[in-house]
């Protein structure tokens, strides 16, 4: 009975995950290919124009560069303090012995064994450890970056492009960080069952193409015309 219970279980979840990682891997063939026509290629071209922006003005725009990357390293230690603190609390569910393990209520479908419940919570921990150790790589990068903004423009060795080139790192790892953040949601509605995961997957992928990309044709081909002149 137990192995008919997690036939949801094993079509559904899995499902989910490929739904998610198909439309990031077509997101990340998107920002390799046509990198203007979505929202993460676009900030990258932004964020290239404005560090070589602020290394040729150095002197009167410092003070500018410092608190810019200040407030992203913020925003990051958040998001890693978030996970982290989540990870504490699952590992302290995982390692009691209360009822908190075991499944709310047993008319919900999917298997509610022991193997299944630890199962669920082993995945919640290890997709917020993943998200710690993106965000913690990612102020790495923008700590360096704080560092060589404000190196003189007469260096051979730390130029604009390889501070951007530090930047963009530390903006991925950022980007990565959050999307298994998000990845954890569905997983976290697996405790109640695996439908609610499916249905998840299927609303979180529609929200997330509409954040990504750029809609407008005009719009897109103003964007080409500047990247060519740069």
């Amino acid at each position: 009975m137990e192995f008919k219970k997690c036939y949801l279980d094993l079509i559904l979840v899995p499902l989910s995950f490929m739904i998610s990682i198909g439309y990031h891997i077509w997101l990340w063939h998107k920002v390799r290919t046509q990198p203007l026509s979505t929202v993460i290629g676009t900030n990258a071209h932004g964020r290239r124009l404005w560090v070589s922006t602020i290394m040729k003005d150095n002197e009167k725009k410092n003070i500018l560069a410092v608190q810019t990357i200040r407030n992203t390293i913020m925003g990051s230690t958040l998001m890693a303090t978030t996970s982290i603190l989540l990870c504490s609390g699952l590992a302290a569910v995982i390692s009691s012995t209360y009822s908190v393990k075991k499944p709310l209520d047993d008319t919900i479908y999917g298997a509610h064994g022991e193997f299944m419940v630890a199962l669920k919570y082993v995945t919640l921990l290890v997709l917020f450890l993943f998200s710690f150790m993106c965000h913690s790589l990612s102020i790495r990068f923008i700590s360096q970056v704080n560092f060589l903004i404000n190196c003189p423009q007469d260096s051979t060795i730390v130029t604009s492009t390889y501070v951007s080139q530090l930047l963009e790192k530390s903006f991925t790892l950022n980007a990565i960080g959050n999307r298994i953040f998000y990845l954890a949601l569905p997983i976290v509605l697996w405790i109640f069952g695996p439908v609610l995961v499916i249905l998840c997957s299927l609303t979180m992928v529609p929200v997330l193409y509409n954040l990504d990309f750029l809609f407008g044709d005009s719009k897109r081909g103003r964007m080409s015309e500047i990247a060519n002149e740069v």
